[in-house]
């Protein structure tokens, strides 16, 4: 099992400036420990204004259809002799409610194993004890950790919560979790429906990883999706998976289509990976499921690593894995989980910028105002020539979408194009005789575009874009050089 990945230089957020993990910026301006102060030493119960317990913050949940949203009630847990965690958190504490966020708590299952990124997130020193009705949470929102400050009136109908529950009744970690995420998001119905890369990017800022299982394991590469897993894994990232929307056969194995799953974890014997449903329940009854006779047929050790329970987590091997799910996504502090090189330090820098029409926004290579796009500038002084191709460059485009509501926001097709160079800034005449490093441009509409690069000792040109160049929006580059590169 690979060691420990080293830490990433963060060169933009030095430790207790805005923005950083020791020191969250304000999320809509609101500061939890004043307001908590305010209303305990008042005796009030805080109620959040900015996300109120109405039906604008719920939105239109499609499980609430045919009228049932009318039924629903907001209210505090405090009836229900509360605590905000009874003994930690742990992956078992907790049920998918009636919000189809499966993405969201599959990266939330996942989270629980990483106890210092846990705390990060779910600052734990929140109680119900000295009560004021105040809670808050911390999320990665491009490009800085962000302080978000909820209410914990929750959705009910009749006596029962309606979105995520814990399975001991009054431990309330995870549904205010989700409060805060919904706030994030717009609603409860903004949340409805989403990639796992995305809610893992926004538990960890961290380097997300994408695998098509069928591609891979139809081009015979079982062998490197292992090691990767195996890196991942050992590198502390957050791992989640997902079905296709119809496999054929899946639902006669106990799996779900159009669902997300989190893999906790891994075994070498037989190549075996272990899978939990964010449902709690429901597992996969195929070879190596909890009630596999291929268990009688392994040591002693191996078998106890089987616990046979309903709790929605099962082993599953690789090969079944590839076929049954159809996407893996990998979330790790930094690259190393990539390669496997546990010992690399890296550094990272951060960039906002925007696109403009007439301005900033030039469009795709063959327009002659790609020129227009901003421009980014890295030197490279050093390439492991033991490794082949070693991949020393990582770069992160993401676009901030054109509206609040995460299920509103519109997203361009957004590119970037590298050309090695030692001029200043790029003018037109320079693309009309130079070719950038890689041919042929890759555009994606998803809200990240990630790209790993072989660069030799020189200096390069980054330039973001997308496609045309009448679209506007703001973007996050994050550019992750090992550490013998110079960000310029």
């Amino acid at each position: 099992m690979p060691g420990t990945c080293t830490s990433i230089i963060n060169m933009r957020y030095q430790d207790g400036s805005e923005g950083s993990a020791s020191n969250p910026a304000k999320f809509n301006n609101q500061d939890y420990e004043q307001l908590r102060d305010y209303h305990v030493r008042r005796q009030k119960l805080f109620v959040d204004s900015s996300f109120p317990p109405d039906s604008v913050s719920l939105g239109r949940l499609e499980a609430l259809s045919g009228g049932m949203d009318r039924l629903v009630q907001w209210r505090r847990p405090k009836n229900a002799a509360p605590v905000f965690s009874s003994a930690g958190t742990s992956r078992f504490d907790f049920g998918q409610g009636s919000v189809g966020n499966c993405w969201f708590l599959a990266a939330i299952s996942s989270l629980t194993m990483h106890k210092k990124l846990m705390g990060q997130v779910v600052p734990m020193n929140q109680s119900f004890d000295n009560y004021a009705g105040i809670f808050h949470f911390r999320f990665w929102r491009y490009g800085k950790w962000v302080d978000v400050v909820i209410d914990d009136f929750l959705p009910t109908i009749g006596d029962q919560f309606i979105s995520v529950h814990a399975k001991g009744g009054n431990e309330f970690w995870v549904p205010l979790l989700e409060k805060a995420y919904a706030k994030v998001c717009g609603s409860y119905a903004d949340m409805n429906a989403g990639l796992t890369t995305e809610a893992c990017k926004d538990l960890s800022g961290g380097v997300p990883m994408s695998y098509q299982l069928h591609q891979v394991h139809d081009a015979n590469h079982d062998e490197e999706l292992w090691r990767s897993l195996s890196n991942a894994t050992g590198c502390n990232s957050l791992i989640c998976c997902g079905t296709a929307s119809k496999d054929v056969g899946a639902t006669h194995t106990g799996l779900v289509d159009a669902h997300a799953y989190s893999v906790t974890g891994v075994a070498e014997v037989q190549m075996l990976v272990r899978v939990l449903n964010p449902w709690g329940k429901q597992e996969w009854n195929g070879k190596w499921s909890d009630g596999s006779s291929l268990w009688n047929e392994v040591s002693r050790e191996d078998r106890d690593k089987c616990v046979k329970r309903n709790d929605g987590e099962f082993w599953i091997e690789l090969e079944d894995f590839c076929h049954y799910f159809n996407m893996l996504s990998l979330c790790c502090e930094n690259p190393n989980f990539l390669d496997g090189d546990v010992t690399c330090q890296w550094k990272c820098m951060i960039y906002d910028g925007s696109w403009v029409a007439g301005s900033t926004s030039g469009g795709n290579l063959f327009r002659n105002t790609f020129y227009k796009n901003p421009q980014y500038r890295i030197q490279v002084s050093n390439i492991n020539k033991t490794e082949v191709e070693d991949k020393n460059v990582l770069i992160s485009l993401m676009q901030k979408g054109q509206h609040q509501n995460r299920k509103s926001a519109k997203n361009y097709p957004i590119g970037m194009t590298i050309f090695k160079t030692k001029q200043g800034r790029l003018r037109s005449y320079f693309f009309r005789s130079n070719r950038p490093i890689k041919q042929g441009q890759q555009y994606t509409y998803e809200r990240e575009l990630i790209e790993q690069h072989s660069l030799q000792p020189g200096e390069y040109v980054i330039i973001p874009s997308t496609s045309e160049s009448h679209m506007s929006t703001d973007f996050v580059l994050s550019v992750y050089t090992k550490a013998d590169a110079k960000i310029m």
